[in-house]
């Protein structure tokens, strides 16, 4: 017989139970959208499958882009450990220097996300943000995030006590490689200027509305 489990946490400040009561189903954003009613996965079977199935790829067309905006405002209000402007305002800076540029708009997501993971995966962000748009985005813009903190080593002057040659020029195994130039010119362009205090940063919600066009149209291909 299993051992008896231990009642569900509370809220800590009021005492009340968590937002949803036993017996409630989380609220759907279409009233006519159905529940699969069996709680085991285990137990699902095919027509369970095709309700979650019917209904996924609309669902992640609006749910996709908003979550993901969701993760880069929640560090609107960050500090900072030195830098002059916080993560939030630098990914801002990157996408408004792009927009000025006149890139298209996937290469000013892939601007506005490239450090999404800088502080929740700082051992590497770069194949963070990669894995996270990796449906959306060009090989190009991909290849970009996944290397662009390598390419960022040769401009890291006195980064390290003593230099090491081959960690500073690691970029230079993929010299040749079609999107090298590109990653090179992020980096020294896009990137590690903008940290500055100087440059007033739009607005998340200018970049919104490209944010969803990129992320909603893979989605409504894959659905094709």
């Amino acid at each position: 017989m299993p051992a008896k489990r231990r009642p569900a946490p509370t809220d800590p400040d009021t005492g009340e139970p968590g937002r949803r009561k036993p017996g409630e189903r989380d609220q759907l954003l279409r009233p006519d959208w159905r529940y699969v009613e069996t709680f085991n996965m285990d137990d699902f079977r095919r027509d369970d499958w095709a309700v979650l199935n019917n209904q996924r790829d609309e669902y992640l067309r609006t749910e996709l882009p908003r979550q993901v905006l969701g993760m880069l405002k929640a560090s609107a209000h960050a500090p900072t450990f030195g830098y002059a402007i916080n993560n939030f305002e630098h990914c801002l800076q990157t996408a408004l220097l792009l927009y000025q540029d006149d890139y298209d708009e996937e290469t000013i997501v892939a601007g506005l996300l490239h450090d999404l993971g800088f502080i929740v995966c700082p051992h590497d962000h770069g194949s963070f943000a990669a894995s996270l748009l990796r449906p959306f985005l060009s090989e190009k813009n991909l290849w970009m995030l996944e290397h662009h903190e390598i390419f960022q080593r040769i401009h890291l002057h006195e980064y390290q006590e003593s230099e090491d040659h081959e960690f500073v020029n690691a970029r230079e195994r993929w010299r040749g490689h079609p999107y090298f130039d590109w990653t090179a010119k992020f980096v020294e362009r896009y990137d590690i200027v903008a940290i500055n205090p100087e440059i007033e940063s739009p607005p998340l919600e200018f970049f919104e509305p490209m944010v969803y066009r990129v992320l909603s149209h893979a989605q409504q291909q894959r659905g094709q």
